[in-house]
């Protein structure tokens, strides 16, 4: 690896939070599913998208707009940083040139330093290559970062990783339905790692 990656260069390129030393690397899709990607301009055209419901509007999510999967992992973010105030990051936030260090083991670094590590997988999300990132990581680090790994998914996403992760490696994994009941269940997921490591189950990473 020609770039090292280490706890205090991801902690240096964050901003302040209250528990600096405290890593939340935070995975998921950075892209939603858009059928304006997938439909013919002929098959888009017959649609009146105005007269959908919600939920199927987004699914033809402009193209000039920030992707509303990438758009949920920073709001993510922003509800940690600020309650219980840990260091939440993305891949995106660290500057490691994928010339140096590709990006599957860019993420395994990541999560080797990081105190905890969240796999968000939103039903519009396209989720395949957060799964086999996951994969990878699983591979690396289950042994030794087991407890602090979780997969949290929307109700109506189903997938065959997923359960054969549970089956594997033993991995927490649970659902949520709506953004404010994910948030809840990442700061109990991080409060849990914290009482854990001041008691001394978990070792402390610094």
């Amino acid at each position: 690896m020609s770039v090292d990656i280490s706890r205090d260069l991801i902690v240096e390129q964050l901003g302040d939070v209250t528990y600096d030393r405290f890593l939340f690397y935070l995975m998921g899709p950075y892209k939603s599913f858009n059928l304006n990607y997938v439909l013919s301009e002929k098959e888009r055209q017959e649609i009146n998208v105005e007269d959908l419901p919600g939920p199927f509007r987004r699914l033809f999510q402009s193209k000039d707009e920030i992707d509303a999967a990438q758009a949920l992992l920073r709001r993510i973010q922003g509800e940690l940083r600020v309650k219980p105030g840990v260091n939440a990051f993305l891949a995106l936030d660290i500057d490691v040139d994928t010339d140096d260090v590709d990006a599957a083991t860019q993420s395994i670094e990541y999560t080797r330093y990081s105190n905890a590590t969240a796999f968000i997988l939103p039903f519009l999300g396209h989720n395949f290559g957060v799964g086999e990132e996951a994969g990878s990581i699983l591979e690396a680090l289950s042994e030794t970062h087991g407890d602090r790994l979780f997969f949290v998914h929307e109700n109506n996403v189903t997938s065959a990783m997923i359960r054969s992760a549970q089956v594997r490696w033993d991995l927490r994994v649970e659902t949520y339905e709506t953004e404010s009941e994910l948030v809840s269940k990442l700061r109990i997921f991080t409060a849990g790692i914290m009482h854990r490591e001041r008691r001394g189950d978990l070792d402390l990473l610094d």
